[in-house]
């Protein structure tokens, strides 16, 4: 019978995990940005928590330019972050009313859709679906 794990060795295990999750999230935009203030940049870009430049594609932005109204893109931060919870593993979370609101103008979800509690559950294979339609405006952050 195997040896069960001993509190040490599952803080370190957790301690491992904390570690690769940070390395995983070095990625995403620390700064993000509104949509109006990205139309207006030159270069569209921010900074990683890893300090490395983020280049948003222009030709996306102006996509969302022309599909949402004024009003929210002054309020869209970008980019749109879906949140993984390891204890709702089928499925990712929005935490933001302005993305909501955005993805329900794009037809991404449906308009009946409500937060509860601050959060918007979204199935896995369309969270990965609109990521892929919206190249650099959307990103998963790993909880």
């Amino acid at each position: 019978m195997p040896d069960r794990p001993s509190a040490s060795d599952e803080s370190t295990l957790l301690r491992w995990m904390r570690l690769e999750i940070g390395r995983i999230n070095d990625g995403v935009v620390a700064e993000r940005k509104r949509l109006s203030r990205l139309l207006a940049e030159e270069h569209p870009s921010s900074v990683t928590k890893g300090g490395n430049r983020y280049d948003f594609d222009r030709d996306v932005l102006l996509h969302l330019e022309q599909a949402l109204p004024g009003e929210l893109q002054r309020r869209l931060r970008l980019p749109i972050l879906f949140y993984f919870d390891s204890t709702v593993p089928d499925s990712f979370f929005l935490a933001d009313e302005a993305a909501v609101q955005a993805l329900q103008d794009l037809g991404e979800i449906s308009s009946l859709r409500r937060m509860q509690g601050g959060r918007l559950w979204i199935a896995k294979p369309l969270a990965y679906a609109v990521v892929n339609r919206y190249p650099t405006v959307m990103q998963i952050v790993m909880g």
